[in-house]
């Protein structure tokens, strides 16, 4: 018999066995992890570096990279933010570090050092640690919960459950009358198979992208930095580093378009056309008048040698082909056509994408348990008494940089807060 059982022991399940131990030690606290090994996610996020969260200290700010869950984060972010996240591991030993782009880091650049952290503390709190230990059923019965693994039935007076996207789970929400958002899959960078990027993977350059859509409608442009569309099929667009890779195109850029395009591109069956802008400072319009001064200009230089534009080399020789322009033509010889060819690769490069790749092994799901079914001051389910939610398990997702622990983080700590009170 445990007062608090947390299924599954990624970085939602610690983070709330831990807050729960400390407010309340009297408290039997269990986590039960299906595999053999725990915060499994937490050691491959970040490249093994471990992306705790990200330096952005404003809530509402930090609400605008969530594709799903902006409006419900708010409240949230307010009472437990990336600031307290920083502050929870440095107390503990873990110095972190805030790297340029705004990610947060341990300074030992080792996921481990999260690990070590977070399975220590709950040792030390003597929260029980039950590995193998897979959950095949869970049902209220004389107003507790009863919680059936493999082979054993453990009660408990409250269930936390932190699983992420996990389908039986769900299934199980499903039949206790919990709504079920489908899953479908966010953070996937994009299949192309094109000359124009084939044999050059490697290359990062900043771009402007945009994926239209399959049913056109009129000025409903996105800004993914601030909020995702309210009408049907937008045009979805974003900003950032690209980078050219041995499948396509991947790089935040892409992955905030797979964030805030989820369930469109699953609609798509993910295939669809995304448009590169490779120099975003420049419409296709200003971009012609630009490679037309420099016609005037440099008149008998070949196009391939000069540099026109801040593109690495090998990108600036494909665009050149990819405008039917030869190896040793002269600015002087373009016609009209093959400097607005030009111009059109530089900014509106058309790709067709067929298909998509996990990023990493930072697989994020957008889909979960209906936002309007919890409490979001204690993350308490609206439907059943003394069920907690906490992570990707809910209708939560966000831009790869740190923000899907900080959900998980935020979560984990309230339903903590909410648990170790009433009891």
């Amino acid at each position: 018999m445990f007062d608090v059982i947390i299924v599954g022991g990624g970085a939602a399940g610690f983070y709330a066995g831990i807050h729960i131990a400390e407010k309340a030690s009297h408290l039997k606290i269990a986590i039960f992890e299906r595999g053999k090994s725990v915060l499994s996610k937490v050691k491959v996020s970040g490249g093994g570096r471990c992306n705790v969260t990200h330096g952005e200290f404003s809530p509402r700010d930090l609400c605008t990279n969530y594709p799903r869950g902006e409006r419900e984060l708010l409240g949230p972010f307010h009472n437990y933010a990336p600031m307290d996240v920083m502050a929870f591991f440095e107390e503990r030993g873990v110095p972190l570090k805030i790297e340029e782009d705004g990610r947060v880091f341990p300074q030992s650049d080792s996921s481990q050092s999260i690990i070590d952290c977070l399975v220590g503390e709950a040792e030390r709190l003597g929260v029980k640690i039950l590995r193998n230990s897979s959950v095949k059923h869970f049902q209220k019965k004389d107003g507790e919960w009863q919680v059936t693994t493999m082979n054993k039935h453990y009660q408990a007076k409250k269930l936390l459950l932190a699983t992420g996207s996990n389908t039986k789970i769900w299934q199980q929400l499903q039949t206790l009358g919990h709504t079920i958002v489908t899953p479908v899959p966010s953070l996937f960078t994009f299949n192309i198979n094109d000359d124009r990027i084939n044999g050059i993977q490697g290359i990062s350059t900043n771009v402007s992208a945009e994926i239209p859509p399959k049913k056109i409608f009129a000025s409903n442009k996105v800004d993914l930095n601030l909020k995702s569309a309210k009408k049907e099929e937008p045009v979805l667009q974003s900003e950032g580093p690209l980078l050219i890779t041995h499948w396509g195109l991947s790089g935040p850029a892409i992955l905030k378009l797979s964030a805030w395009g989820a369930n469109i591109l699953n609609g798509y069956n993910y295939v669809f056309r995304v448009i590169i802008n490779w120099t975003p400072e420049y419409t296709t319009a200003s971009m012609e008048g630009l490679l037309r001064k420099i016609k005037e200009v440099e008149p008998k230089k070949t196009v391939l040698r000069t540099h026109a534009v801040e593109l690495p080399r090998r990108l600036w020789a494909k665009l050149v082909h990819a405008a039917h322009i030869k190896k040793e033509e002269k600015w002087a010889d373009l016609t009209k056509e093959k400097l607005q060819n030009l111009a059109k690769q530089l900014t509106a490069s058309s790709f067709k994408v067929d298909g998509k790749s996990t990023f990493k092994e930072e697989f994020v799901t957008a889909g979960g348990v209906d936002l309007k079914e919890i409490d979001f001051r204690t993350f308490e389910s609206k439907i059943i008494p003394n069920l907690y939610f906490a992570g990707e398990i809910i209708n939560v997702d966000a831009i790869t940089g740190g923000f899907n622990f900080q959900n998980a983080w935020t979560g984990a700590y309230l339903a903590a807060q909410a648990i170790a009170s009433s009891e």
